[in-house]
């Protein structure tokens, strides 16, 4: 019965996250006054991105000034680590963005989103081999955190300023 509570507890959060992305995903409206250069994953599909005034940005060109505002995700994510077909461990990540004031009510709106894509990253890292091992060395945060960043500046666009892993747990199921 242990064994599967955390499998458990995993499955309900996905679940859970997922409904409520359902639920409180935009209406079409709302979502392309939202994104007034397009959608970002258009541009794969050969769609014309060059609309004035939108430009491509892989981050800020200069250092910010003042003051970041911080937005904490209220749920963590769990990430299963999936050996020989079955679950042999759970990471639990707890992030908060850093972004220019006056965007923070941007990113709540597009939380359930932001969190789909993260999840996304997470799992693709964990695929990968990311969470094996010495899983906290600088080399594989680096690639972790430059994915979260690069996923996070294509779903809130400019005024991400950075984000920060707070918590990192790895517990053996």
């Amino acid at each position: 019965m242990t064994k599967f509570l955390p499998l458990l507890l995993a499955l309900l959060g996905l679940g859970g996250g997922a409904g409520a992305g359902y639920v409180l995903r935009p209406s079409p409206e709302v979502a392309q006054a939202s994104m007034p250069c397009g959608d970002p994953g258009a541009e794969a599909e050969g769609a014309d991105a060059d609309k004035e005034g939108c430009v491509a940005s892989s981050g800020p060109a200069e250092e910010p000034v003042g003051e970041g505002v911080f937005v904490r995700f209220d749920q963590n994510f769990v990430i299963p680590l999936i050996a020989n077909g079955e679950v042999a461990a759970m990471v639990v990540m707890n992030l908060t963005l850093e972004v220019d004031p006056g965007i923070d009510a941007r990113v709540l709106e597009r939380e359930p989103r932001i969190r789909d894509r993260f999840l996304r990253v997470m799992l693709d890292h964990a695929g990968a081999g990311g969470f094996d091992g010495v899983f906290t060395s600088n080399g594989r945060m680096d690639r972790l955190k430059t994915a979260l960043i690069e996923t996070a500046n294509r779903e809130i666009g400019p005024g991400l300023r950075d984000v920060l892993i707070l918590d990192l747990n790895k517990q053996a199921v």
